[in-house]
């Protein structure tokens, strides 16, 4: 009896705030007198996954963030009633000070729990905050890796633009409306694709956190930039007869770039749970191409010693990435198989390098043709191990085809433009061929996935995993991964 009367206070006190409308933070539900020596039971982790408890992920305010610590604060009473219930043994029990989902999770802790394409697949041996058997709110089930569908789209209207207007391709008599056209239907896309994805950042913050120390998935928050200034640079002439870009354009979109640059390039240069070999992936090349791309769009406005900027800049981390992925140091963690698609992104940096200086220097040098030869390299080296993309099911992932073949197409134009011959010009028809192949097949098979079998947005387990594995009882028994939480926090 006076253990429930204790127990009613305490839970009084956590929820108090409760009937003032603040809505508090998940806490983990221990029972008393069953918690001994810093052992916890499963219970609490698994009754959140049966319970379908979605708010854990919403959105807190300053004031819920600072109510979701009063277990925290009143952790001196629950010591101290545990005490008094353990004097007999001579044992203290703890309680988890530690929000299971406000915490961050390690770099290490994703690769170890996920598989899959962009490590969205969770291990049979591993548990979840959120229920399997249950469809999860549709903003939880919308990836920040649904941009790649943009990247592809803003950059074929490039391509095509490219095509209907380069004196080498004359012989196909393209006409400039399909440029325009595409220009449209991935400004669609991205408008909508960023609507949705600025509610998910309302409604559940906390999920986002969750995707921004995702390894792969940071990549992605790259993504609605490079998009900007690859709608910039495609922008119909039919509305802009001058083809002018004012500055204040790339100053806009290159400032967050910049911002997260200097964010993420940091804990390269620095070290920790998150260096580069750690982290590092295909999908990485997505904050080296953004430097290339603010180049071009640099030069577009004229800004010539920004341009070399930004394009020395993403040469540098590109050559540490391109070093790191190549001889793949013991350190790293093995990607899976399904994410062997992405490769393809080993030749967008290289092909978008060849096309920025191509416009700074104003003709297609030994400089531009260096980068050109090592991205055409790079694409045959793929193009012969075909065996790495195909027998696996299709994903999101697979837009990461798309992108790089595109920006492979645009500068083999800008070759051929510079060495006109019946070789290049084939070659240019070829890769574009297969650039515009290939997202015409994966944009029929996103729509088939999205509006007919609707299964192109299942749960997302990769915002949903513990902090640390759940294969015990005894939270006791992981201090490295929390240690590992903790560090994060502070570096983030």
């Amino acid at each position: 009896m006076e253990n429930n009367q204790i127990g009613n206070q305490i839970s009084g006190e956590i929820y108090s705030a409760s009937s003032e409308g603040v809505e508090l933070a998940p806490v983990i539900d221990v029972e008393f007198g069953r918690a001994k020596n810093g052992n916890v039971s499963l219970r609490s982790q698994k009754s959140i996954a049966t319970r379908g408890d979605f708010s854990m992920f919403r959105t807190k305010s300053t004031l819920s963030r600072q109510t979701s610590l009063l277990p925290l604060r009143n952790n001196h009473n629950y010591q101290s009633y545990n005490q008094n219930q353990d004097q007999n043994n001579g044992q203290e029990s703890q309680l988890p000070q530690d929000d299971p989902v406000s915490e961050p999770v390690s770099a290490g802790r994703y690769f170890r729990a996920l598989s899959g394409p962009e490590l969205n697949q969770i291990r049979d041996s591993e548990e979840l905050l959120l229920p399997k058997n249950e469809t999860w709110p549709f903003l939880l089930r919308f990836p920040i890796g649904c941009f790649g569908m943009c990247l592809g789209l803003s950059s074929q209207a490039i391509l095509w633009r490219q095509l209907a207007t380069s004196p080498v391709t004359e012989f196909l008599k393209i006409s400039p409306q399909i440029s325009t056209v595409i220009w449209f239907i991935s400004l669609a896309f991205f408008v909508s694709i960023a609507i949705v994805y600025s509610l998910k950042i309302i409604y559940f913050m906390e999920a986002v956190r969750r995707e921004y120390f995702h390894p792969v998935r940071i990549n992605f928050f790259f993504a609605p930039w490079i998009i900007c200034m690859f709608l910039s640079l495609g922008f119909p002439p039919e509305f802009n007869p001058g083809n002018k870009i004012h500055p204040s354009v790339w100053c806009i979109f290159v400032f967050p770039l910049i911002i997260l640059e200097l964010k993420i390039y940091g804990q390269w240069l620095s070290g920790g749970k998150r260096r580069l070999c750690k982290v590092a992936n295909p999908s990485t090349h997505l904050s080296i191409v953004g430097n290339f791309v603010a180049s071009t769009l640099a030069a577009k406005v004229g800004w010539k010693e920004p341009a070399k900027f930004m394009w020395a800049v993403g040469l540098a981390h590109y050559l540490v990435l391109f070093v790191t992925l190549y001889q793949r140091l013991p350190t790293n963690e093995t990607l899976p198989k399904d994410l062997h698609p992405v490769y393809s992104m080993f030749i967008a940096a290289p092909s978008a390098a060849s096309i920025a200086w191509e416009l700074i220097q104003g003709n297609f040098d030994d400089v531009s043709r260096l980068c050109y030869f090592i991205a055409l390299f790079l694409y045959s080296s793929l193009i012969i191990r075909v065996t790495f993309f195909i027998g696996f099911k299709f994903s999101i992932s697979w837009w990461a085809y798309t992108f790089p073949m595109t920006t492979a197409a645009i500068a083999t134009i800008s070759y051929a433009r510079a060495e006109p011959s019946f070789l290049t010009k084939s070659l240019v028809v070829v890769l574009s061929a297969m650039s515009t192949i290939m997202v015409l097949v994966i944009f029929v098979s996103t729509c088939l996935h999205a509006f007919v079998w609707k299964s192109l947005f299942p749960n997302d387990p990769a915002i949903a995993i513990t902090g640390v594995k759940t294969e015990t009882s005894n939270i006791a028994n992981h201090p490295e991964e929390i240690s590992n939480n903790k560090d994060e926090s502070k570096k983030a």
